[in-house]
């Protein structure tokens, strides 16, 4: 081999190990800050590190995102999870506030009878969607998570939340013609409305709804269970 031949094979093989870490470098760790409204309860970690999913944390999540009506826990999808970071990570968020995750089939057909845009066969009964809000930057938040196409993505803008699941990829608005106007309040009184608007009466705000659901599904799951023992 002449010297000139040597010294290239010499130097290609100096420059190999740093583009072969380049190529390996390990993934950052993944963060997450969520509060789950119903709750009241915080989950602030690094769920995945440069090995895979951390088994520890991911099962604090599996707590986290129970459930609450019934208590019940589910594997949640670790691919669920990583879809929720990436989109807070394309809007510039650090944090998000869970509306609803885990369902147990029962706790999701209760929701369906009582609950305006509950789906029959829903995601959150295998523990593969979330329903999420993150403040002033919801808009675009949707529009990132629909262009990552990596499931489905329901935008609820006047009810201020998201929809994101690892199901087939799909996507899905439901404006203030549906579920801002089915329910309203008269004075004290709750009266179910057609699709617009007619007489006094105002929209339910977001809390307002999610305890009126509350309310409707904790007492039939409570009456069902009773009459079921």
């Amino acid at each position: 081999m002449d010297r000139r031949r040597f010294l290239l094979f010499a130097a290609g093989l100096a420059a190999w190990p740093s583009a072969a870490r380049a190529v390996a470098r390990p993934p950052a760790l993944r963060r997450l800050r969520l509060t789950n409204i119903h709750t009241g309860e915080t989950f602030e970690g690094t769920y995945r590190n440069d090995t895979g999913p951390i088994d520890r944390v991911m099962e604090e999540l599996c707590v986290f995102l129970r459930d609450h009506h019934s208590g019940e826990k589910t594997q949640i999808d670790v691919g669920l999870i990583d879809f929720l970071a990436d989109v807070l990570a394309a809007v510039g968020e650090t944090s998000a506030t869970i509306l609803s995750a885990y369902r147990t089939a029962e706790t999701n057909a209760m929701l369906a009878r009582t609950t305006f845009g509950v789906a029959e066969h829903s995601q959150h009964i295998y523990g593969r969607a979330l329903d999420v809000s993150l403040g002033s930057k919801l808009g675009e938040a949707m529009k990132a998570a629909r262009a990552m196409q990596r499931g489905g993505v329901g935008w609820y803008p006047h009810s201020g939340f998201i929809h994101i699941d690892t199901g087939p990829v799909r996507s899905w608005t439901l404006d203030e013609s549906g579920l801002d106007h089915l329910l309203l309040f008269d004075g004290s009184r709750l009266r179910v409305n057609g699709l617009r608007v007619s007489g006094a009466g105002h929209p339910l705000t977001v809390s307002d709804r999610l305890a009126l659901q509350r309310r409707l599904a904790r007492a039939e799951f409570l009456a069902r269970n009773h009459l079921n023992r």
